[in-house]
Parts: C-alpha cells; structure tokens; sequence
C-alpha cells in the first residue's frame, strides 16, 4: 500500500492512492479531492469513509456545498466535492477504506484564508421561502428547509441498544454522533442495563453443550419442556431416532429422556431434539483407550495439479483419526490422505491426530503461470435476454469462481457456469434486473481477476424494501400529518397512479393528495381522521412494463374508556378486581391500564399504580378496615389515555383475624384429646365470632369438624375417638369475613393415656402425722407401699391409709421405739420413685445422781463444776444448752444465767456471810433459729395493678416477720399490706407506679437468730392491649397449696 501526503504505509492486499494534492490553499472555490483504491482480489467494492477531524463523518453533511460520488472501472473511485469553501471548511479531512478484517487511512489538511470583506452579506443572507436555488449562499434557514422536503423517513435508533450491542471502543464515536455529552453517566448506565437473554419457548431445560460417557456404558440426554403438549423428536447425525432395545424413551412429567444403552463409538456423534419450531443439540463423547501414532508423516513439495499422498500408522486397526482435509482412505493400521489436482490452498501443515497422539507434515504447492487468453467483454442486454460471458486462460486445468457485485455466485437452474478445458463460461438465461452489475472471474490460487459489466433494461418497479414498513403498514396519529416518499425507478419515467378502492387521489391541493417526481412519489394526508384508515394501491406504468404495490394505512387513537370494573374479593385492606377491554382500542393494541379510588363520601380520586398494569386484574391496597370505596380504570395504548371507566359498586374492607397462637395439648386419654390455645393476636374491626377445631387422621387429608357450634372458649375436647390413632388437629378463628388462616399442631398426637413417671415430693415439715399428696404425678393410679429400717411396717404400730391422691401413714402415740428411717416406694408399671424419712421421737433428758460441785471460795466469788447428763432423750444437745443457777437467800430464787454451754463458771459479786444454794437445769430444743424455705424472686409489675411479694420462713419459737424497701422498714403505709400464715408472708403493694420499683426484702427474727431474703421489683408502664396478662405463680411447699395472683 501507498499513499501521498500524510499517511501511514501498511501491509494490505489493496493499493490506497490520493491523486489531488493533500495540503491545499483554497480562495472562495472549488476543491475534488479523489481516491482511488486498486483492489485486484478483491471480491467486493470496499467501504469508503470521509471524516472532518476526529468522527464528524461527511456522509451526513452532504448537500449545496459538499457532494460524495463514487464509480468503478477495475478501479475503485471515490471524490469527495467542496463548492464555494468557506473560512469554516478549514481543518484536517481523514479517509478511511475497509474491506473485512483490512483497514486503511490517510489524513489531509484544507486552509480557507478569511475572504470576509469580499463577501455580499446582504445577498449572502438572501431569504428564499423555500430554499429554492436564487437563496444566498449563507441563508441557512432556506437550505434547512430545501432538505427537510428531500429527506425520507428515518427510522427511529435506539441508542441504548446499539449502545449495548457494540464494543466498548466504538462507545466514544457513538456518543459524538448521537450528541450524548455525559460519557461517565452513560457508561454508568451501561452498567446497570443487563442483557436479557433470548429465552426459548418451547424448553425449560436444554441439553448440556457435551456429554461424556465411557465405551459400553450407559448415557442419559434430559429435557424439560414448557408445553408438555408439544411432539417431541431425537436425531442422531440428522437421522432421526426409533425406539429400540439400544435406544429407550421415557416421559416424567414435563421430562423427556432419551436413554442409550451399550455406548459403542459409533454413538459418538451430533445429537439434536426438536420440539415444534425450536431445537436444542449436543455432542456426545466416547471415551477409549488412546490411539498412538507409530509412523508418522513426511513432508511433501510438490506443483499445481499434481497427486499428493500423505500415509501414516496407529496403534490400532479401524482407528477414528482426525484429518486436516477430507478423503481419508483406512487400510488396518494404515491411512492415507490423498489430495488429487492439488492446488495451491492445499499448502500448509496437514495433521493426523488420534486419541494418544498427533503428527505433521508440512505440504507446499506452487503455482504455474497464468495467461488470459481472452478477456471479458462488457454487455447490455434486455430484460428476459440470455447473458454470455466468456474468458479463456492458461493453464486450462484452473477452476475458478465468478462474482457479482462481490458476491459469489452458485450455479443453478437460470445459472450456469461451465469449465471446458481453457474455457470458462457464465450463462445466464431470462435476465433479469437483478442480473445488472459487475461480473468478475477469479482464478483459483492467483491474484489476477477478469472483470466485465452487464446493464439490464428494466421495467418500472416500487422499491418499498427500504422504507422499513412492517408489512407495508405505515401508521399515523389522529390529528396529525403524514406524508410517504415511495421510491420508484424504471427507464423511460414510468406513470404514477394512487388509488383508494376504486377512487384514484388526483394531485391536486386537497388534504389527502399525491406528487409524482422522476424517482420517487409523495403520498400525504393532511390532520388524519380515523376514516383515513385503509389500503391504498400506487400504478406504475411504462414501455418495459408496469407494476403495483399495496400500503396500508392505519389511524390509531385513544382506546375508548373500559367497562366499570367488578370487585371480585375483599380483605382486610385491600381488595381484588377485573374489568374488560375496551369495546376500541384506538387502533392501537392496549398497552395497560391505570387504576384509581376513592372514598365514596369523597370527591377525590386517588392514583393507585404509576406503572402501567399489563393484566386486566388488580388488588388495591392500604385501604381503611371498614370504609367503602369506589374503584375505576383507565385504558393506555401507545397513543395515550382514555377517558375514565364509570365507577365500580361500593364496597367495604373487612378483614379475617390472624391465626391462634399457642396451640398446644391439654390432655390425652383413650378416646379424647383436649386442646388449648390463645386468641389471635389481630383481630381487627370484624371482631371475633368463635373458633373452629377441625382434625383429620393421619395418613389422610380429610378434615373433620369437632364442633358444629362456633365455641368462644380457648379450650376444646374432641370426643369419640379411637384408641391408637394419630391424629392433627387445628384451630381457625371465625368472624364476619370469614375464617383465619388455621393454627395446626406441629406433629401428630396419639390417641392414647400418657404414662407419667412417678415422683415424690417430700413434705416440708413433719410432725406426728405425715400426710403425702400424689396429685397429678403418676398415671395411672400407682401403687404404694411403706417400710421401716428396710422391714414392713407393723400394723399393729402405724396405720397406712392409701387413696387416690395422696397417702397418710399415722402413729396414734408416738414412743422412742417408734423412731427410724421410713421409706415409700410408689410405682406405676415399670417406673417407680422412692422416698426416704427420718423420724425421731424425743424426749426430756435426765440428770443423773449427783450435785453441783463447789470447787473454789475466794472472797465475794464461788467457783462451780458439773458434768452433762447422760440421757439426751433422744436427740443431741446441740442446737442449744440451757443452764440455770439460781441462789436462795431469804426464802427466794433468782436465776443467775442463760443460755450457758460449758460445764463450769464463776460467780462474783456475793455478800459475804450469806448461806447460798446452787442447781443446775438442761433444756433441749430441736428446732433451729429462723430459716426462710422460699426466697423472694425478682418481679415484674404493672403500674396501677396490685402487686404482691411472697416468701416462706421456718422458724421455733415463731419469728417476728418485718418488711423494708430499700433497707427502710415499712410501717404504718397504707400502700402497703403484710399478711402471715402458716409460714407464708405476703406483702401486698396497692397500684404501685415507677416509684415504687427498687429492692425489697424481708427479715425473721426470733430468741435464737434472725434471716433475711430480698428481691427485686420493676414497675412498667400500663399495657393497654386486650391480650396483655402477668402472672406471678409461686410454687407450694410441704403443706401448704400454692399461692397464684393474676394480673389482667
């Protein structure tokens, strides 16, 4: 390649040449400025592209002052004419030329000097209507005019999706010829934009793109179909498949499955399933042992014309080997690629490979001089003539290919391309006006083409292709203008008649009119009406003949208001709707609908989707429980809106309540279960009716009504039902619109008594009687039995007394004998539960024979010493040791000390010259100080609601119970009361605020010690919600039943 001025010189097969000068002066004239492009392989004209600086292309500013013409013979011309250059028209020009993957440019630069004061500027900005020829050279408005009448219909470009479809390099030229300034926020949204994918129609599933599977085994081609309805076929290379013992059909479903059975290499093949219009292939790979090349191939060099013969061996006999050209010839381990006539394409490295291995062999064909004998002629030939073209050259062995226009051209019927030796021949019979252009013989392997042209005369014809009507329908908006240009070509000028029906559209200046011009025709109606609507007929007649062509035009309007809608479902806040299209859709098909309402005692109509619904179905929602409302719809098609539909019927929002909560087995027995739950915890305007409890066995999906009566109690006991069944069971609530979503019981329940393990609790104090309640820990009644140091217990002794619910064992006068460890064993079938007591019958203790010993007198003081009794009466002195001294003086006692544990002391301060007398007492008590069994437990209140703290304490000899909050004892404040029984003590706080929150606690107190517990208590603020309970349940003790205070 090579090219004058400033250009860059690449490798290609074409010849780039700038025949004018490329740096130019130019004063108020004209410039041609030619390239030409010698292009002798190539098969077709090559694309030419002028630019003005960077990517101003030229081809759209073509006009009064800049023509584009091209032409060819043998070589291709371009020019690009500058009339008149002004001042402006300096700068740098760029031409470009493409031909497939090729790509050529050279750049030249245009200097316009300022001319300014030569210039007219009154006629320079001469005004012509029109923009008719005498309009001066700078009246632009006129020249905008004059081309808006010469320009055609441009079809409308989405710039998104040319966007999308173009790779991100051609992003800048794009943006400057479509005018976007923004290139960071249009690539943003490129970003965002995501590429749908073409979906297939007829499957849900396609076949994978390969499958794999090893000789002899067993392969599976799934697919799933979206119309199950649709008829199915498999193929094979093409072939299609039978059912056979090898080949197997199965349907699941929306599955079609194709099974082969016993993979040979053989099925290694191109599989393809059809279903109706769409299709879906894969390829199926055997796999086998590696085929291994033990003889590899040899170069080859060789002419034109001449026999090749490339050999190689494998491995294996009958091996599948791979070529790189086709016409393989296997002879056991040996095959042969054999080329006949080679030519030059055959030239290169020729490949064998095989499972295990590959070889080459470089192969070079050289070419024989080629001489034209005869070259071809240019033709002009009439319409329905035979077309003769005929060339002879040497080597006569030399196939080739004939073009047109630059593409190839096939033989055929009409067609026929004949190869006799040195001839070569293109026969072309009833010519038509397709046949016209340039004809071009290219021998095989050579650079040289023989080129002619063949011109056809042609009758008229109506060139409706290039307008891009869908059907040749072109549609208009009512009101508005339309006006066609049918390009029409035919030599000589052709006739041009419009017709409607029968009604032919004369020329002249009416609203709907026609314009006939050389080469081309102008139909235009102007403010379309809904009349306009038809198909319009254009003649075309002249010496070679005549033609005739259809359009239809269509008028579309708004679509005429739907139908009043129909409320077909009502909840809570929302409803469910339909409506009908309209009877007109304005032409246009409907692309949605908007959907308003309001209150019916209100005016005001409320937008509820500002997307188009495409559905004729709606649901309105947050709408207020117990109001009614009005719907209506609007009917968009691509014209605009239509006007509102009448009003639907009022209605009003009612809502179920929401499911039961907390559904939960009460009791089991043999033939009835009972179910307790809590309210729903949205009940909403309708209220609550009742409830429904439904079950059904399991293994079944039959539910069966436990209650004919709606029952407004959160507990409910199913009756009648049969030992050993498992049942579910669930509960809907009930109100004025209807039935709540069911509460179901999570796993089955067996009808059938539940065995519970026995247990004992032990009693908290005890005393002469022991009473023991059983309760409800144990089912069924179990068994009890008592003993005594591991023996029976006499009867005669203790009586036992056994029920239902408790058992009393009862010692009429209790002995020392009577002392010991009493055990009970209660038991149910194979489950038990023991319990051990201690009890220990006590009595006074004895003093033996001896007195008080005087070990010391010293002045005012005696020093004296004892020893311990030696019966305890049946306990150990060590809780505490009592001892009394007492003195007699004057007929009197006094006690000197006690609470005294050591068996010696010293008394002081007595008066010398008295007479004194000393005794000693012990006294036993089995009782320890005050002790609490109960603590307190932190509590959480509600403020207003009374509030109550609970504890229990053991103590002999009884304590003294006081309270205090936050260290401060509580006395004599009516927000408070304190109770004790038996043991238990209460403080009662009356509608307690925030205030009252802190730290409680209580205190025992007694001769013999004191014990404290405290607690926690928060007061919050008041629930005001229907379903808010607290409760505070503390759990009994011994025997005393449990204390329960509920709060609402």
């Amino acid at each position: 390649m090579f090219a004058h001025g400033k250009g860059s010189k690449k490798e290609s097969n074409f010849c780039f040449i700038f025949l004018s000068e490329l740096d130019i002066t130019v004063i108020c004239g004209d410039i041609t400025f030619i390239a030409k492009v010698e292009a002798k392989d190539l098969l077709r004209k090559p694309t030419i592209k002028w630019f003005k600086g960077k990517w101003m292309d030229l081809a759209s500013k073509t006009g009064k002052h800049l023509q584009l013409k091209e032409s060819y013979d043998r070589i291709h011309t371009f020019e690009m004419h500058i009339i008149k250059a002004k001042e402006n028209y300096a700068g740098n020009y760029r031409c470009e030329v493409t031909y497939k993957d090729k790509f050529d440019s050279c750049s030249f630069d245009l200097e316009v000097p300022d001319v300014s004061q030569n210039i007219d500027i009154r006629s320079a900005f001469k005004r012509s209507g029109e923009g008719q020829e005498d309009a001066g050279e700078l009246d632009f408005s006129g020249l905008l005019k004059h081309r808006e009448q010469k320009e055609e219909p441009v079809e409308e470009i989405d710039v998104w999706e040319l966007l999308k479809n173009s790779p991100p390099q051609e992003y800048e030229r794009i943006a400057f010829t479509y005018g976007i300034t923004d290139l960071r926020g249009m690539l943003k949204r490129l970003k965002r934009i995501k590429r749908e994918e073409k979906k297939s129609e007829a499957f849900a599933k396609k076949l994978d793109p390969a499958y794999q599977v090893d000789k002899g085994g067993r392969i599976r081609f799934v697919v799933e179909l979206a119309d199950p309805t649709l008829d199915l076929k498999w193929y094979k290379n093409g072939q299609e498949i039978r059912p056979t013992p090898k080949y197997i059909f199965e349907h699941k479903g929306t599955q079609r499955i194709l099974i082969i059975n016993n993979c040979t290499l053989a099925d290694d093949a191109a599989y393809q399933v059809t279903a109706g219009d769409d299709k879906c292939a894969t390829e199926l790979f055997v796999k086998e042992l590696p085929v291994t090349i033990t003889k590899e191939l040899e170069d080859v060099k060789t002419t034109v014309n001449e026999r090749i013969e490339l050999e190689c061996e494998v491995s294996e006999e009958d091996a599948n080997v791979k070529w790189f050209k086709n016409g393989i010839k296997t002879e056991g381990i040996k095959h042969l690629l054999i080329i006949d006539d080679a030519m030059r394409e055959d030239s290169g490295v020729y490949t064998v490979m095989t499972t295990g291995g590959q070889t080459e062999a470089h192969v070079k064909v050289d070419l024989k001089p080629l001489k034209i004998l005869q070259d071809l002629t240019d033709q002009t030939v009439r319409l329905g003539k035979s077309v003769n073209l005929h060339c002879e050259i040497n080597p006569g062995n030399v196939p080739g290919r004939w073009y047109k226009n630059g593409q190839l051209i096939q033989g055929g019927e009409r067609i026929k391309i004949i190869h006799r030796g040195r001839n070569h021949r293109l026969e072309i019979a009833n010519a038509g006006v397709d046949d016209e252009g340039d004809y071009t013989f290219v021998p095989e392997g050579y650079t040289v083409s023989l080129c002619s042209k063949i011109h056809v005369i042609d009758p008229p014809k109506i060139h409706l292709e290039g307008l891009n009507f869908t059907d040749n329908t072109v549609t208009v908006v009512a009101g508005n203008k339309l006006r066609l240009e049918i390009p029409i070509s035919g030599e000589p000028a052709p006739r041009i008649l419009w017709k409607k029906g029968d009604r032919v559209i004369m020329d002249t200046g009416g609203r709907v009119r026609a314009e006939n011009f050389p080469d081309h025709s102008t139909f235009t109606i102007d403010a379309a009406e809904r009349e306009d609507t038809g198909t319009y007929t254009i003649l075309l007649q002249n010496e070679a003949g005549e033609d005739s062509a259809q359009i239809k035009i269509k008028v579309v309007d708004v679509p005429d208001p739907p139908p009043p809608p129909t409320v077909t479902e009502v909840g809570g806040d929302w409803c469910s709707m339909i409506w009908e299209p309209p009877v007109y859709d304005g032409g246009s098909p409907i692309s949605g609908y908007f959907i308003e309402r309001k209150k019916k005692q209100s005016s005001r109509w409320m937008r509820l989707n500002f997307d188009l619904c495409k559905e004729m179905a709606f649901e309105p929602k947050k709408m207020i429980e117990g109001v009614p409302y009005e719907v209506r719809v609007f009917a968009v098609n691509t014209i605009g809106t239509s006007r509102p539909s009448e009003p639907s019927k009022a209605f009003i929002p009612l809502a179920v309540t929401s499911e039961p909560t907390m559904l939960v087995v009460d009791g089991v027995t043999d033939t009835t279960v009972t179910m307790k739950w809590r309210p729903p915890d949205t009940i909403g305007a309708a209220g609550l009716d009742g409830y429904v409890v439904e079950y059904c066995f399991e293994g079944t999906e039959e539910w069966i009504v436990a209650n004919e009566d709606l029952t407004e109690k959160t507990r409910y006991t199913i009756t009648g039902l049969p030992t050993g069944e498992k049942i579910f069971v669930r509960v809907k609530a009930i109100n004025a619109a209807g039935a709540s979503e069911p509460r179901m019981h999570p796993h089955p329940i067996l009808v059938k008594e539940v065995i519970e393990k026995p247990k004992i609790r032990l009693p908290r104090h005890l005393k002469q009687t022991y009473i023991r309640r059983v309760g409800e820990v144990g089912r069924p009644r179990p068994k009890v039995s008592w003993s005594k140091n591991n023996l029976p217990v006499d009867p005669s002794q203790v009586s036992i007394r056994n029920s239902e619910t408790d058992s009393i064992i009862f010692i009429r006068k209790a002995e020392r004998k009577h002392s010991g460890k009493y055990q009970m064993i209660v038991q149910v079938e194979n489950y038990q539960d023991k319990a051990t007591i201690d009890i220990q019958i006590v009595g006074k203790p004895t003093w033996a024979s001896q007195i008080v010993k005087i070990a010391e007198v010293w002045g005012e003081n005696v020093a004296l010493e004892w020893t311990r009794p030696k019966d305890s009466g049946n306990a150990p002195i060590t809780v505490i040791q009592l001892l009394l001294i007492i003195y007699c003086f004057l007929k009197e006692c006094f006690t000197i000390i006690e609470h005294y544990h050591r068996t010696n002391i010293t008394i002081t301060e007595l008066v010398i010259g008295n007479e004194y007398y000393f005794r000693v007492y012990s006294e036993k008590h089995v009782w320890p100080h005050s002790k609490f069994t109960h603590p307190l437990m932190n509590t959480f209140a509600v403020a207003g609601y009374n509030a109550t703290l609970n504890c229990s304490v053991r103590a002999n000899p009884r304590p003294k119970v006081m309270w205090m909050k936050n260290k401060i004892i509580i006395t004599d404040d009516p927000r408070y009361r304190m109770f004790s029984n038996q043991g238990v003590c209460t403080l009662e706080i009356r509608k307690p605020n925030p205030y009252d929150g802190g730290t409680y606690s209580c205190k025992a107190i007694n001769e013999l010690g004191e014990a404290e517990v405290e607690c926690k208590l928060e007061v919050k603020g008041k629930c005001y919600s229907n379903n808010c309970i607290n409760f505070v349940l503390m759990e009994g003790h011994g025997l005393l039943s449990p204390y329960i205070v509920w709060f609402q």
